[in-house]
């Protein structure tokens, strides 16, 4: 064996470098377990016995306390593969194959690289050519026995963990909050302080139905919570901080927080790259779940009503926006409402308009991916109005009589379904029985009958086993009898509700959450008219038609009583005449203000009404320079005559220009101009005399 060991190492291979791996997979190991590594160093003397010189031999030790498992974190390793690739190995040394390799990947990548390269391998056993197929054919199984070895390694200890695991007697380290006594059972942390804080948590939860919300309120009111250290030197202390989001969630999925005790809630899985990845799973596929297992701070079925809350209020659940959790805004439908044409869920966005916020409701997805225009977008306001109403009138007294009737009535049709099961229990009853009879009767000693007498008293006992379960299962679901103090508070929503419903106290998010109890979603389509199809929580549907809103243009509009009012007063008054006429009589324009000449005259224009000055003209009236040419007199003249009513004048404008009625056949003469003048000159002379006698007294 020896001199064949010695043909195979060849004057190439002296030439080249020996390497010698050594490897322990834990530091625990490399500590206690001595006694290996010195075997493993042992093997220099090996490649001197070989005809290797002691400086043409290099130790790679820096993979010690690194698992085999895996190639990617183990750098000696990885020096070796390249070592060997580059043509520098003449030899390769390891105390057995499980030091270099754990994992046939690795382990066959290396003896495939050795065989190009012309590199043996040595172990405890002997060397091994990787190019010569007996060789390789070994080294093959020996990696292959070392991977199941590792294997196998790891299920024993995996299969002790499940095993005390499935008791619930597998010891974990506990969450905030728990702890373990002196007897080992999992107890409530003694710590008063905590368990205050996690009762606080849940109770905020509760009643705020969102993580942030809790822990909004914990900042809020300057609260801290606790956290146990799970590395470095203060391992095990507790420490207080404020309370984050991520906590809250950790918090509201821990089922140890109920009671329970669980196992396997996730599992690891390599990637690709050799790193490893966790992946949670599903209540069903738990290893183990053990509801009471110890005390906890709620219940199993609060437990999970706070998951069901949290699925709900998720901000995102695939492509499709679900739920999202009630918020402060006014907008009531808010996570609830779904576009009629393209079925996706629909935003909210507000709007400020007199210092109040209006919410508008838009399906905006598929315009924001491919830019293309809204699919709908529909003021929000009258539709939550109807939507309110509905409400209102659903948990009215008659409707919950309505409902109650029509439980009851629904109760003695399961009854009558029970009594027909309880007959299929009986059936399944005597069949046993008579299957009994018949293998009591039987003969002993006659097997073959007796086998087949038994193997139908058996199937007999499962179908009644069976049949028993089935109604058992019905029975807890159909009999849910509402009693006398269940039936009152159900009767007592119907004044309960409407006033906290219409109630101006109630905040916008509880009207939400209200709603959430009753409404599953709504649909909308908007065309002429808005069309709501509204879906309740036991799958009763019902249809509103909502009046399309109006446009900005329209809901500023002036009504139509006052644009006619003023088109009336058009005929005999100015704008300003016409402002004052319609403050005093209380009206208001289409924008809620008062009127004033530039209200009155844009009205004017955009409604198309006449003109004043049009409707002088258009009645036969002459402007100044008309009536001066007519009259022979100067425009100014006109004026003056005007004021002392020799002709009539009606004024157009609020500049007091005016247009004057034509005179007739008669009129006013020159000469009685020239006395109005005279007349007007001697009140002048009188008046500065007066003033004069009034200055020397």
């Amino acid at each position: 064996m020896n001199q064949d060991m010695h043909q195979k190492v060849k004057a190439t291979h002296l030439k080249r470098n020996a390497y010698l791996y050594i490897r322990q997979s834990t530091l625990r190991q490399v500590f206690e377990n001595g006694e290996s590594t010195k075997r493993q160093y042992a093997l220099r003397q090996r490649a001197v016995a070989l005809g290797w010189p002691e400086d043409r031999i290099i130790v790679l030790d820096s993979d010690l306390g690194q698992s085999g498992a895996s190639a990617v974190d183990r750098e000696g390793f990885q020096r070796l593969v390249t070592e060997v690739s580059l043509g520098r190995a003449g030899i390769v040394l390891g105390l057995e194959v499980s030091r270099l390799a754990r994992n046939s990947t690795d382990w066959h990548r290396l003896l495939e690289i050795c065989a190009l390269t012309d590199a043996l391998i040595l172990d405890e056993d002997g060397i091994y050519d990787p190019a010569h197929f007996n060789d390789r054919l070994l080294l093959g199984l020996k990696g292959t026995m070392s991977e199941a070895e590792l294997h196998i390694l790891r299920a024993r200890l995996q299969g002790g963990i499940l095993n005390k695991a499935r008791r619930g007697e597998l010891v974990i380290s506990p969450p905030v909050g728990l702890s373990y006594n002196s007897e080992g059972a999992l107890v409530l942390d003694p710590d008063k302080q905590v368990q205050q804080c996690l009762r606080l948590l849940f109770e905020t939860f509760r009643s705020t139905g969102s993580a942030m919300a809790t822990v909004k309120a914990f900042q809020k009111q300057g609260l801290q919570f606790p956290r146990r250290v799970r590395t470095g030197a203060h391992k095990g202390d507790l420490v207080w901080a404020a309370l984050g989001h991520t906590q809250v969630l950790r918090i509201l999925h821990n089922p140890r927080y109920a009671g329970a005790f669980v196992y396997g809630r996730s599992h690891v899985r390599k990637t690709v790259d050799g790193r490893f990845t966790v992946v949670k799973l599903s209540q069903d596929e738990w290893e183990t779940l053990i509801p009471g297992a110890c005390p906890g701070y709620l219940s199993w079925e609060d437990y999970q009503q706070n998951l069901k809350r949290l699925h709900e209020s998720a901000q995102a659940m695939g492509h499709d926006r679900r739920k999202s959790p009630a918020r402060e805004g006014p907008a009531l439908l808010q996570g609830l409402i779904l576009c009629g044409r393209c079925g996706q869920r629909m935003t909210v966005r507000y709007h400020v308009r007199h210092g109040r916020l209006w919410p508008e409701y838009l399906c905006q997805r598929e315009g924001i991916e491919h830019a293309q225009p809204l699919c709908q977008r529909v003021p929000g306001g009258g539709i939550d109005e109807a939507i309110g109403e509905l409400l209102v009138e659903a948990v009215s007294p008659v409707a919950l009589e309505v409902a109650l009737t029509v439980q009851q009535e629904l109760q003695s049709r399961l009854e009558e379904a029970d009594r027909l099961r309880q007959k299929q229990v009986e059936r399944a009853q005597y069949e046993v029985d008579l299957a009994r009879r018949r293998f009591m009767r039987v003969d002993p000693d006659h097997r073959l009958v007796a086998d087949s007498l038994e193997a139908e008293w058996n199937s007999k006992l499962r179908t009644l086993t069976e049949t028993q379960q089935n109604r058992e299962r019905q029975r807890e679901q159909d009999r849910k009898v509402l009693s006398d103090q269940q039936r009152a508070a159900i009767l007592s929503l119907a004044t309960d509700f409407p006033r906290l419903w219409r109630d101006p106290n109630t905040p916008d998010r509880e009207r939400k959450r209200m709603i959430r109890l009753l409404l599953e979603d709504v649909t909308l389509v908007r065309g002429e008219n808005i069309t709501l199809h509204i879906r309740f929580k036991g799958g009763a549907t019902k249809t509103l038609m909502v009046p399309a809103p109006l446009n900005a243009w329209q809901q500023r509009a002036t009504n139509p009583a006052v644009v006619k009012e003023i088109d009336r007063l058009l005929d005999h008054h100015t704008y300003r005449q016409i402002a004052s006429i319609l403050n005093e009589r209380g009206l208001h324009s289409g924008e809620g203000k008062s009127f004033s000449v530039r209200i009155v005259a844009r009205i004017q224009k955009r409604y198309g009404l006449m003109p004043r000055y049009d409707r002088l003209r258009k009645a036969g009236m002459l402007t100044v320079k008309e009536m001066a040419a007519l009259l022979g007199i100067t425009p100014q003249r006109v004026k003056i005559w005007n004021r002392h009513g020799l002709i009539r004048g009606h004024t157009c404008d609020n500049k007091n220009h005016c247009l004057y009625e034509h005179p007739g056949d008669n009129p006013p003469r020159k000469a009685q101009g020239v006395k109005l003048s005279q007349r007007r000159l001697a009140g002048e002379v009188v008046s500065k005399r007066t003033q004069e006698v009034q200055c020397e007294a």
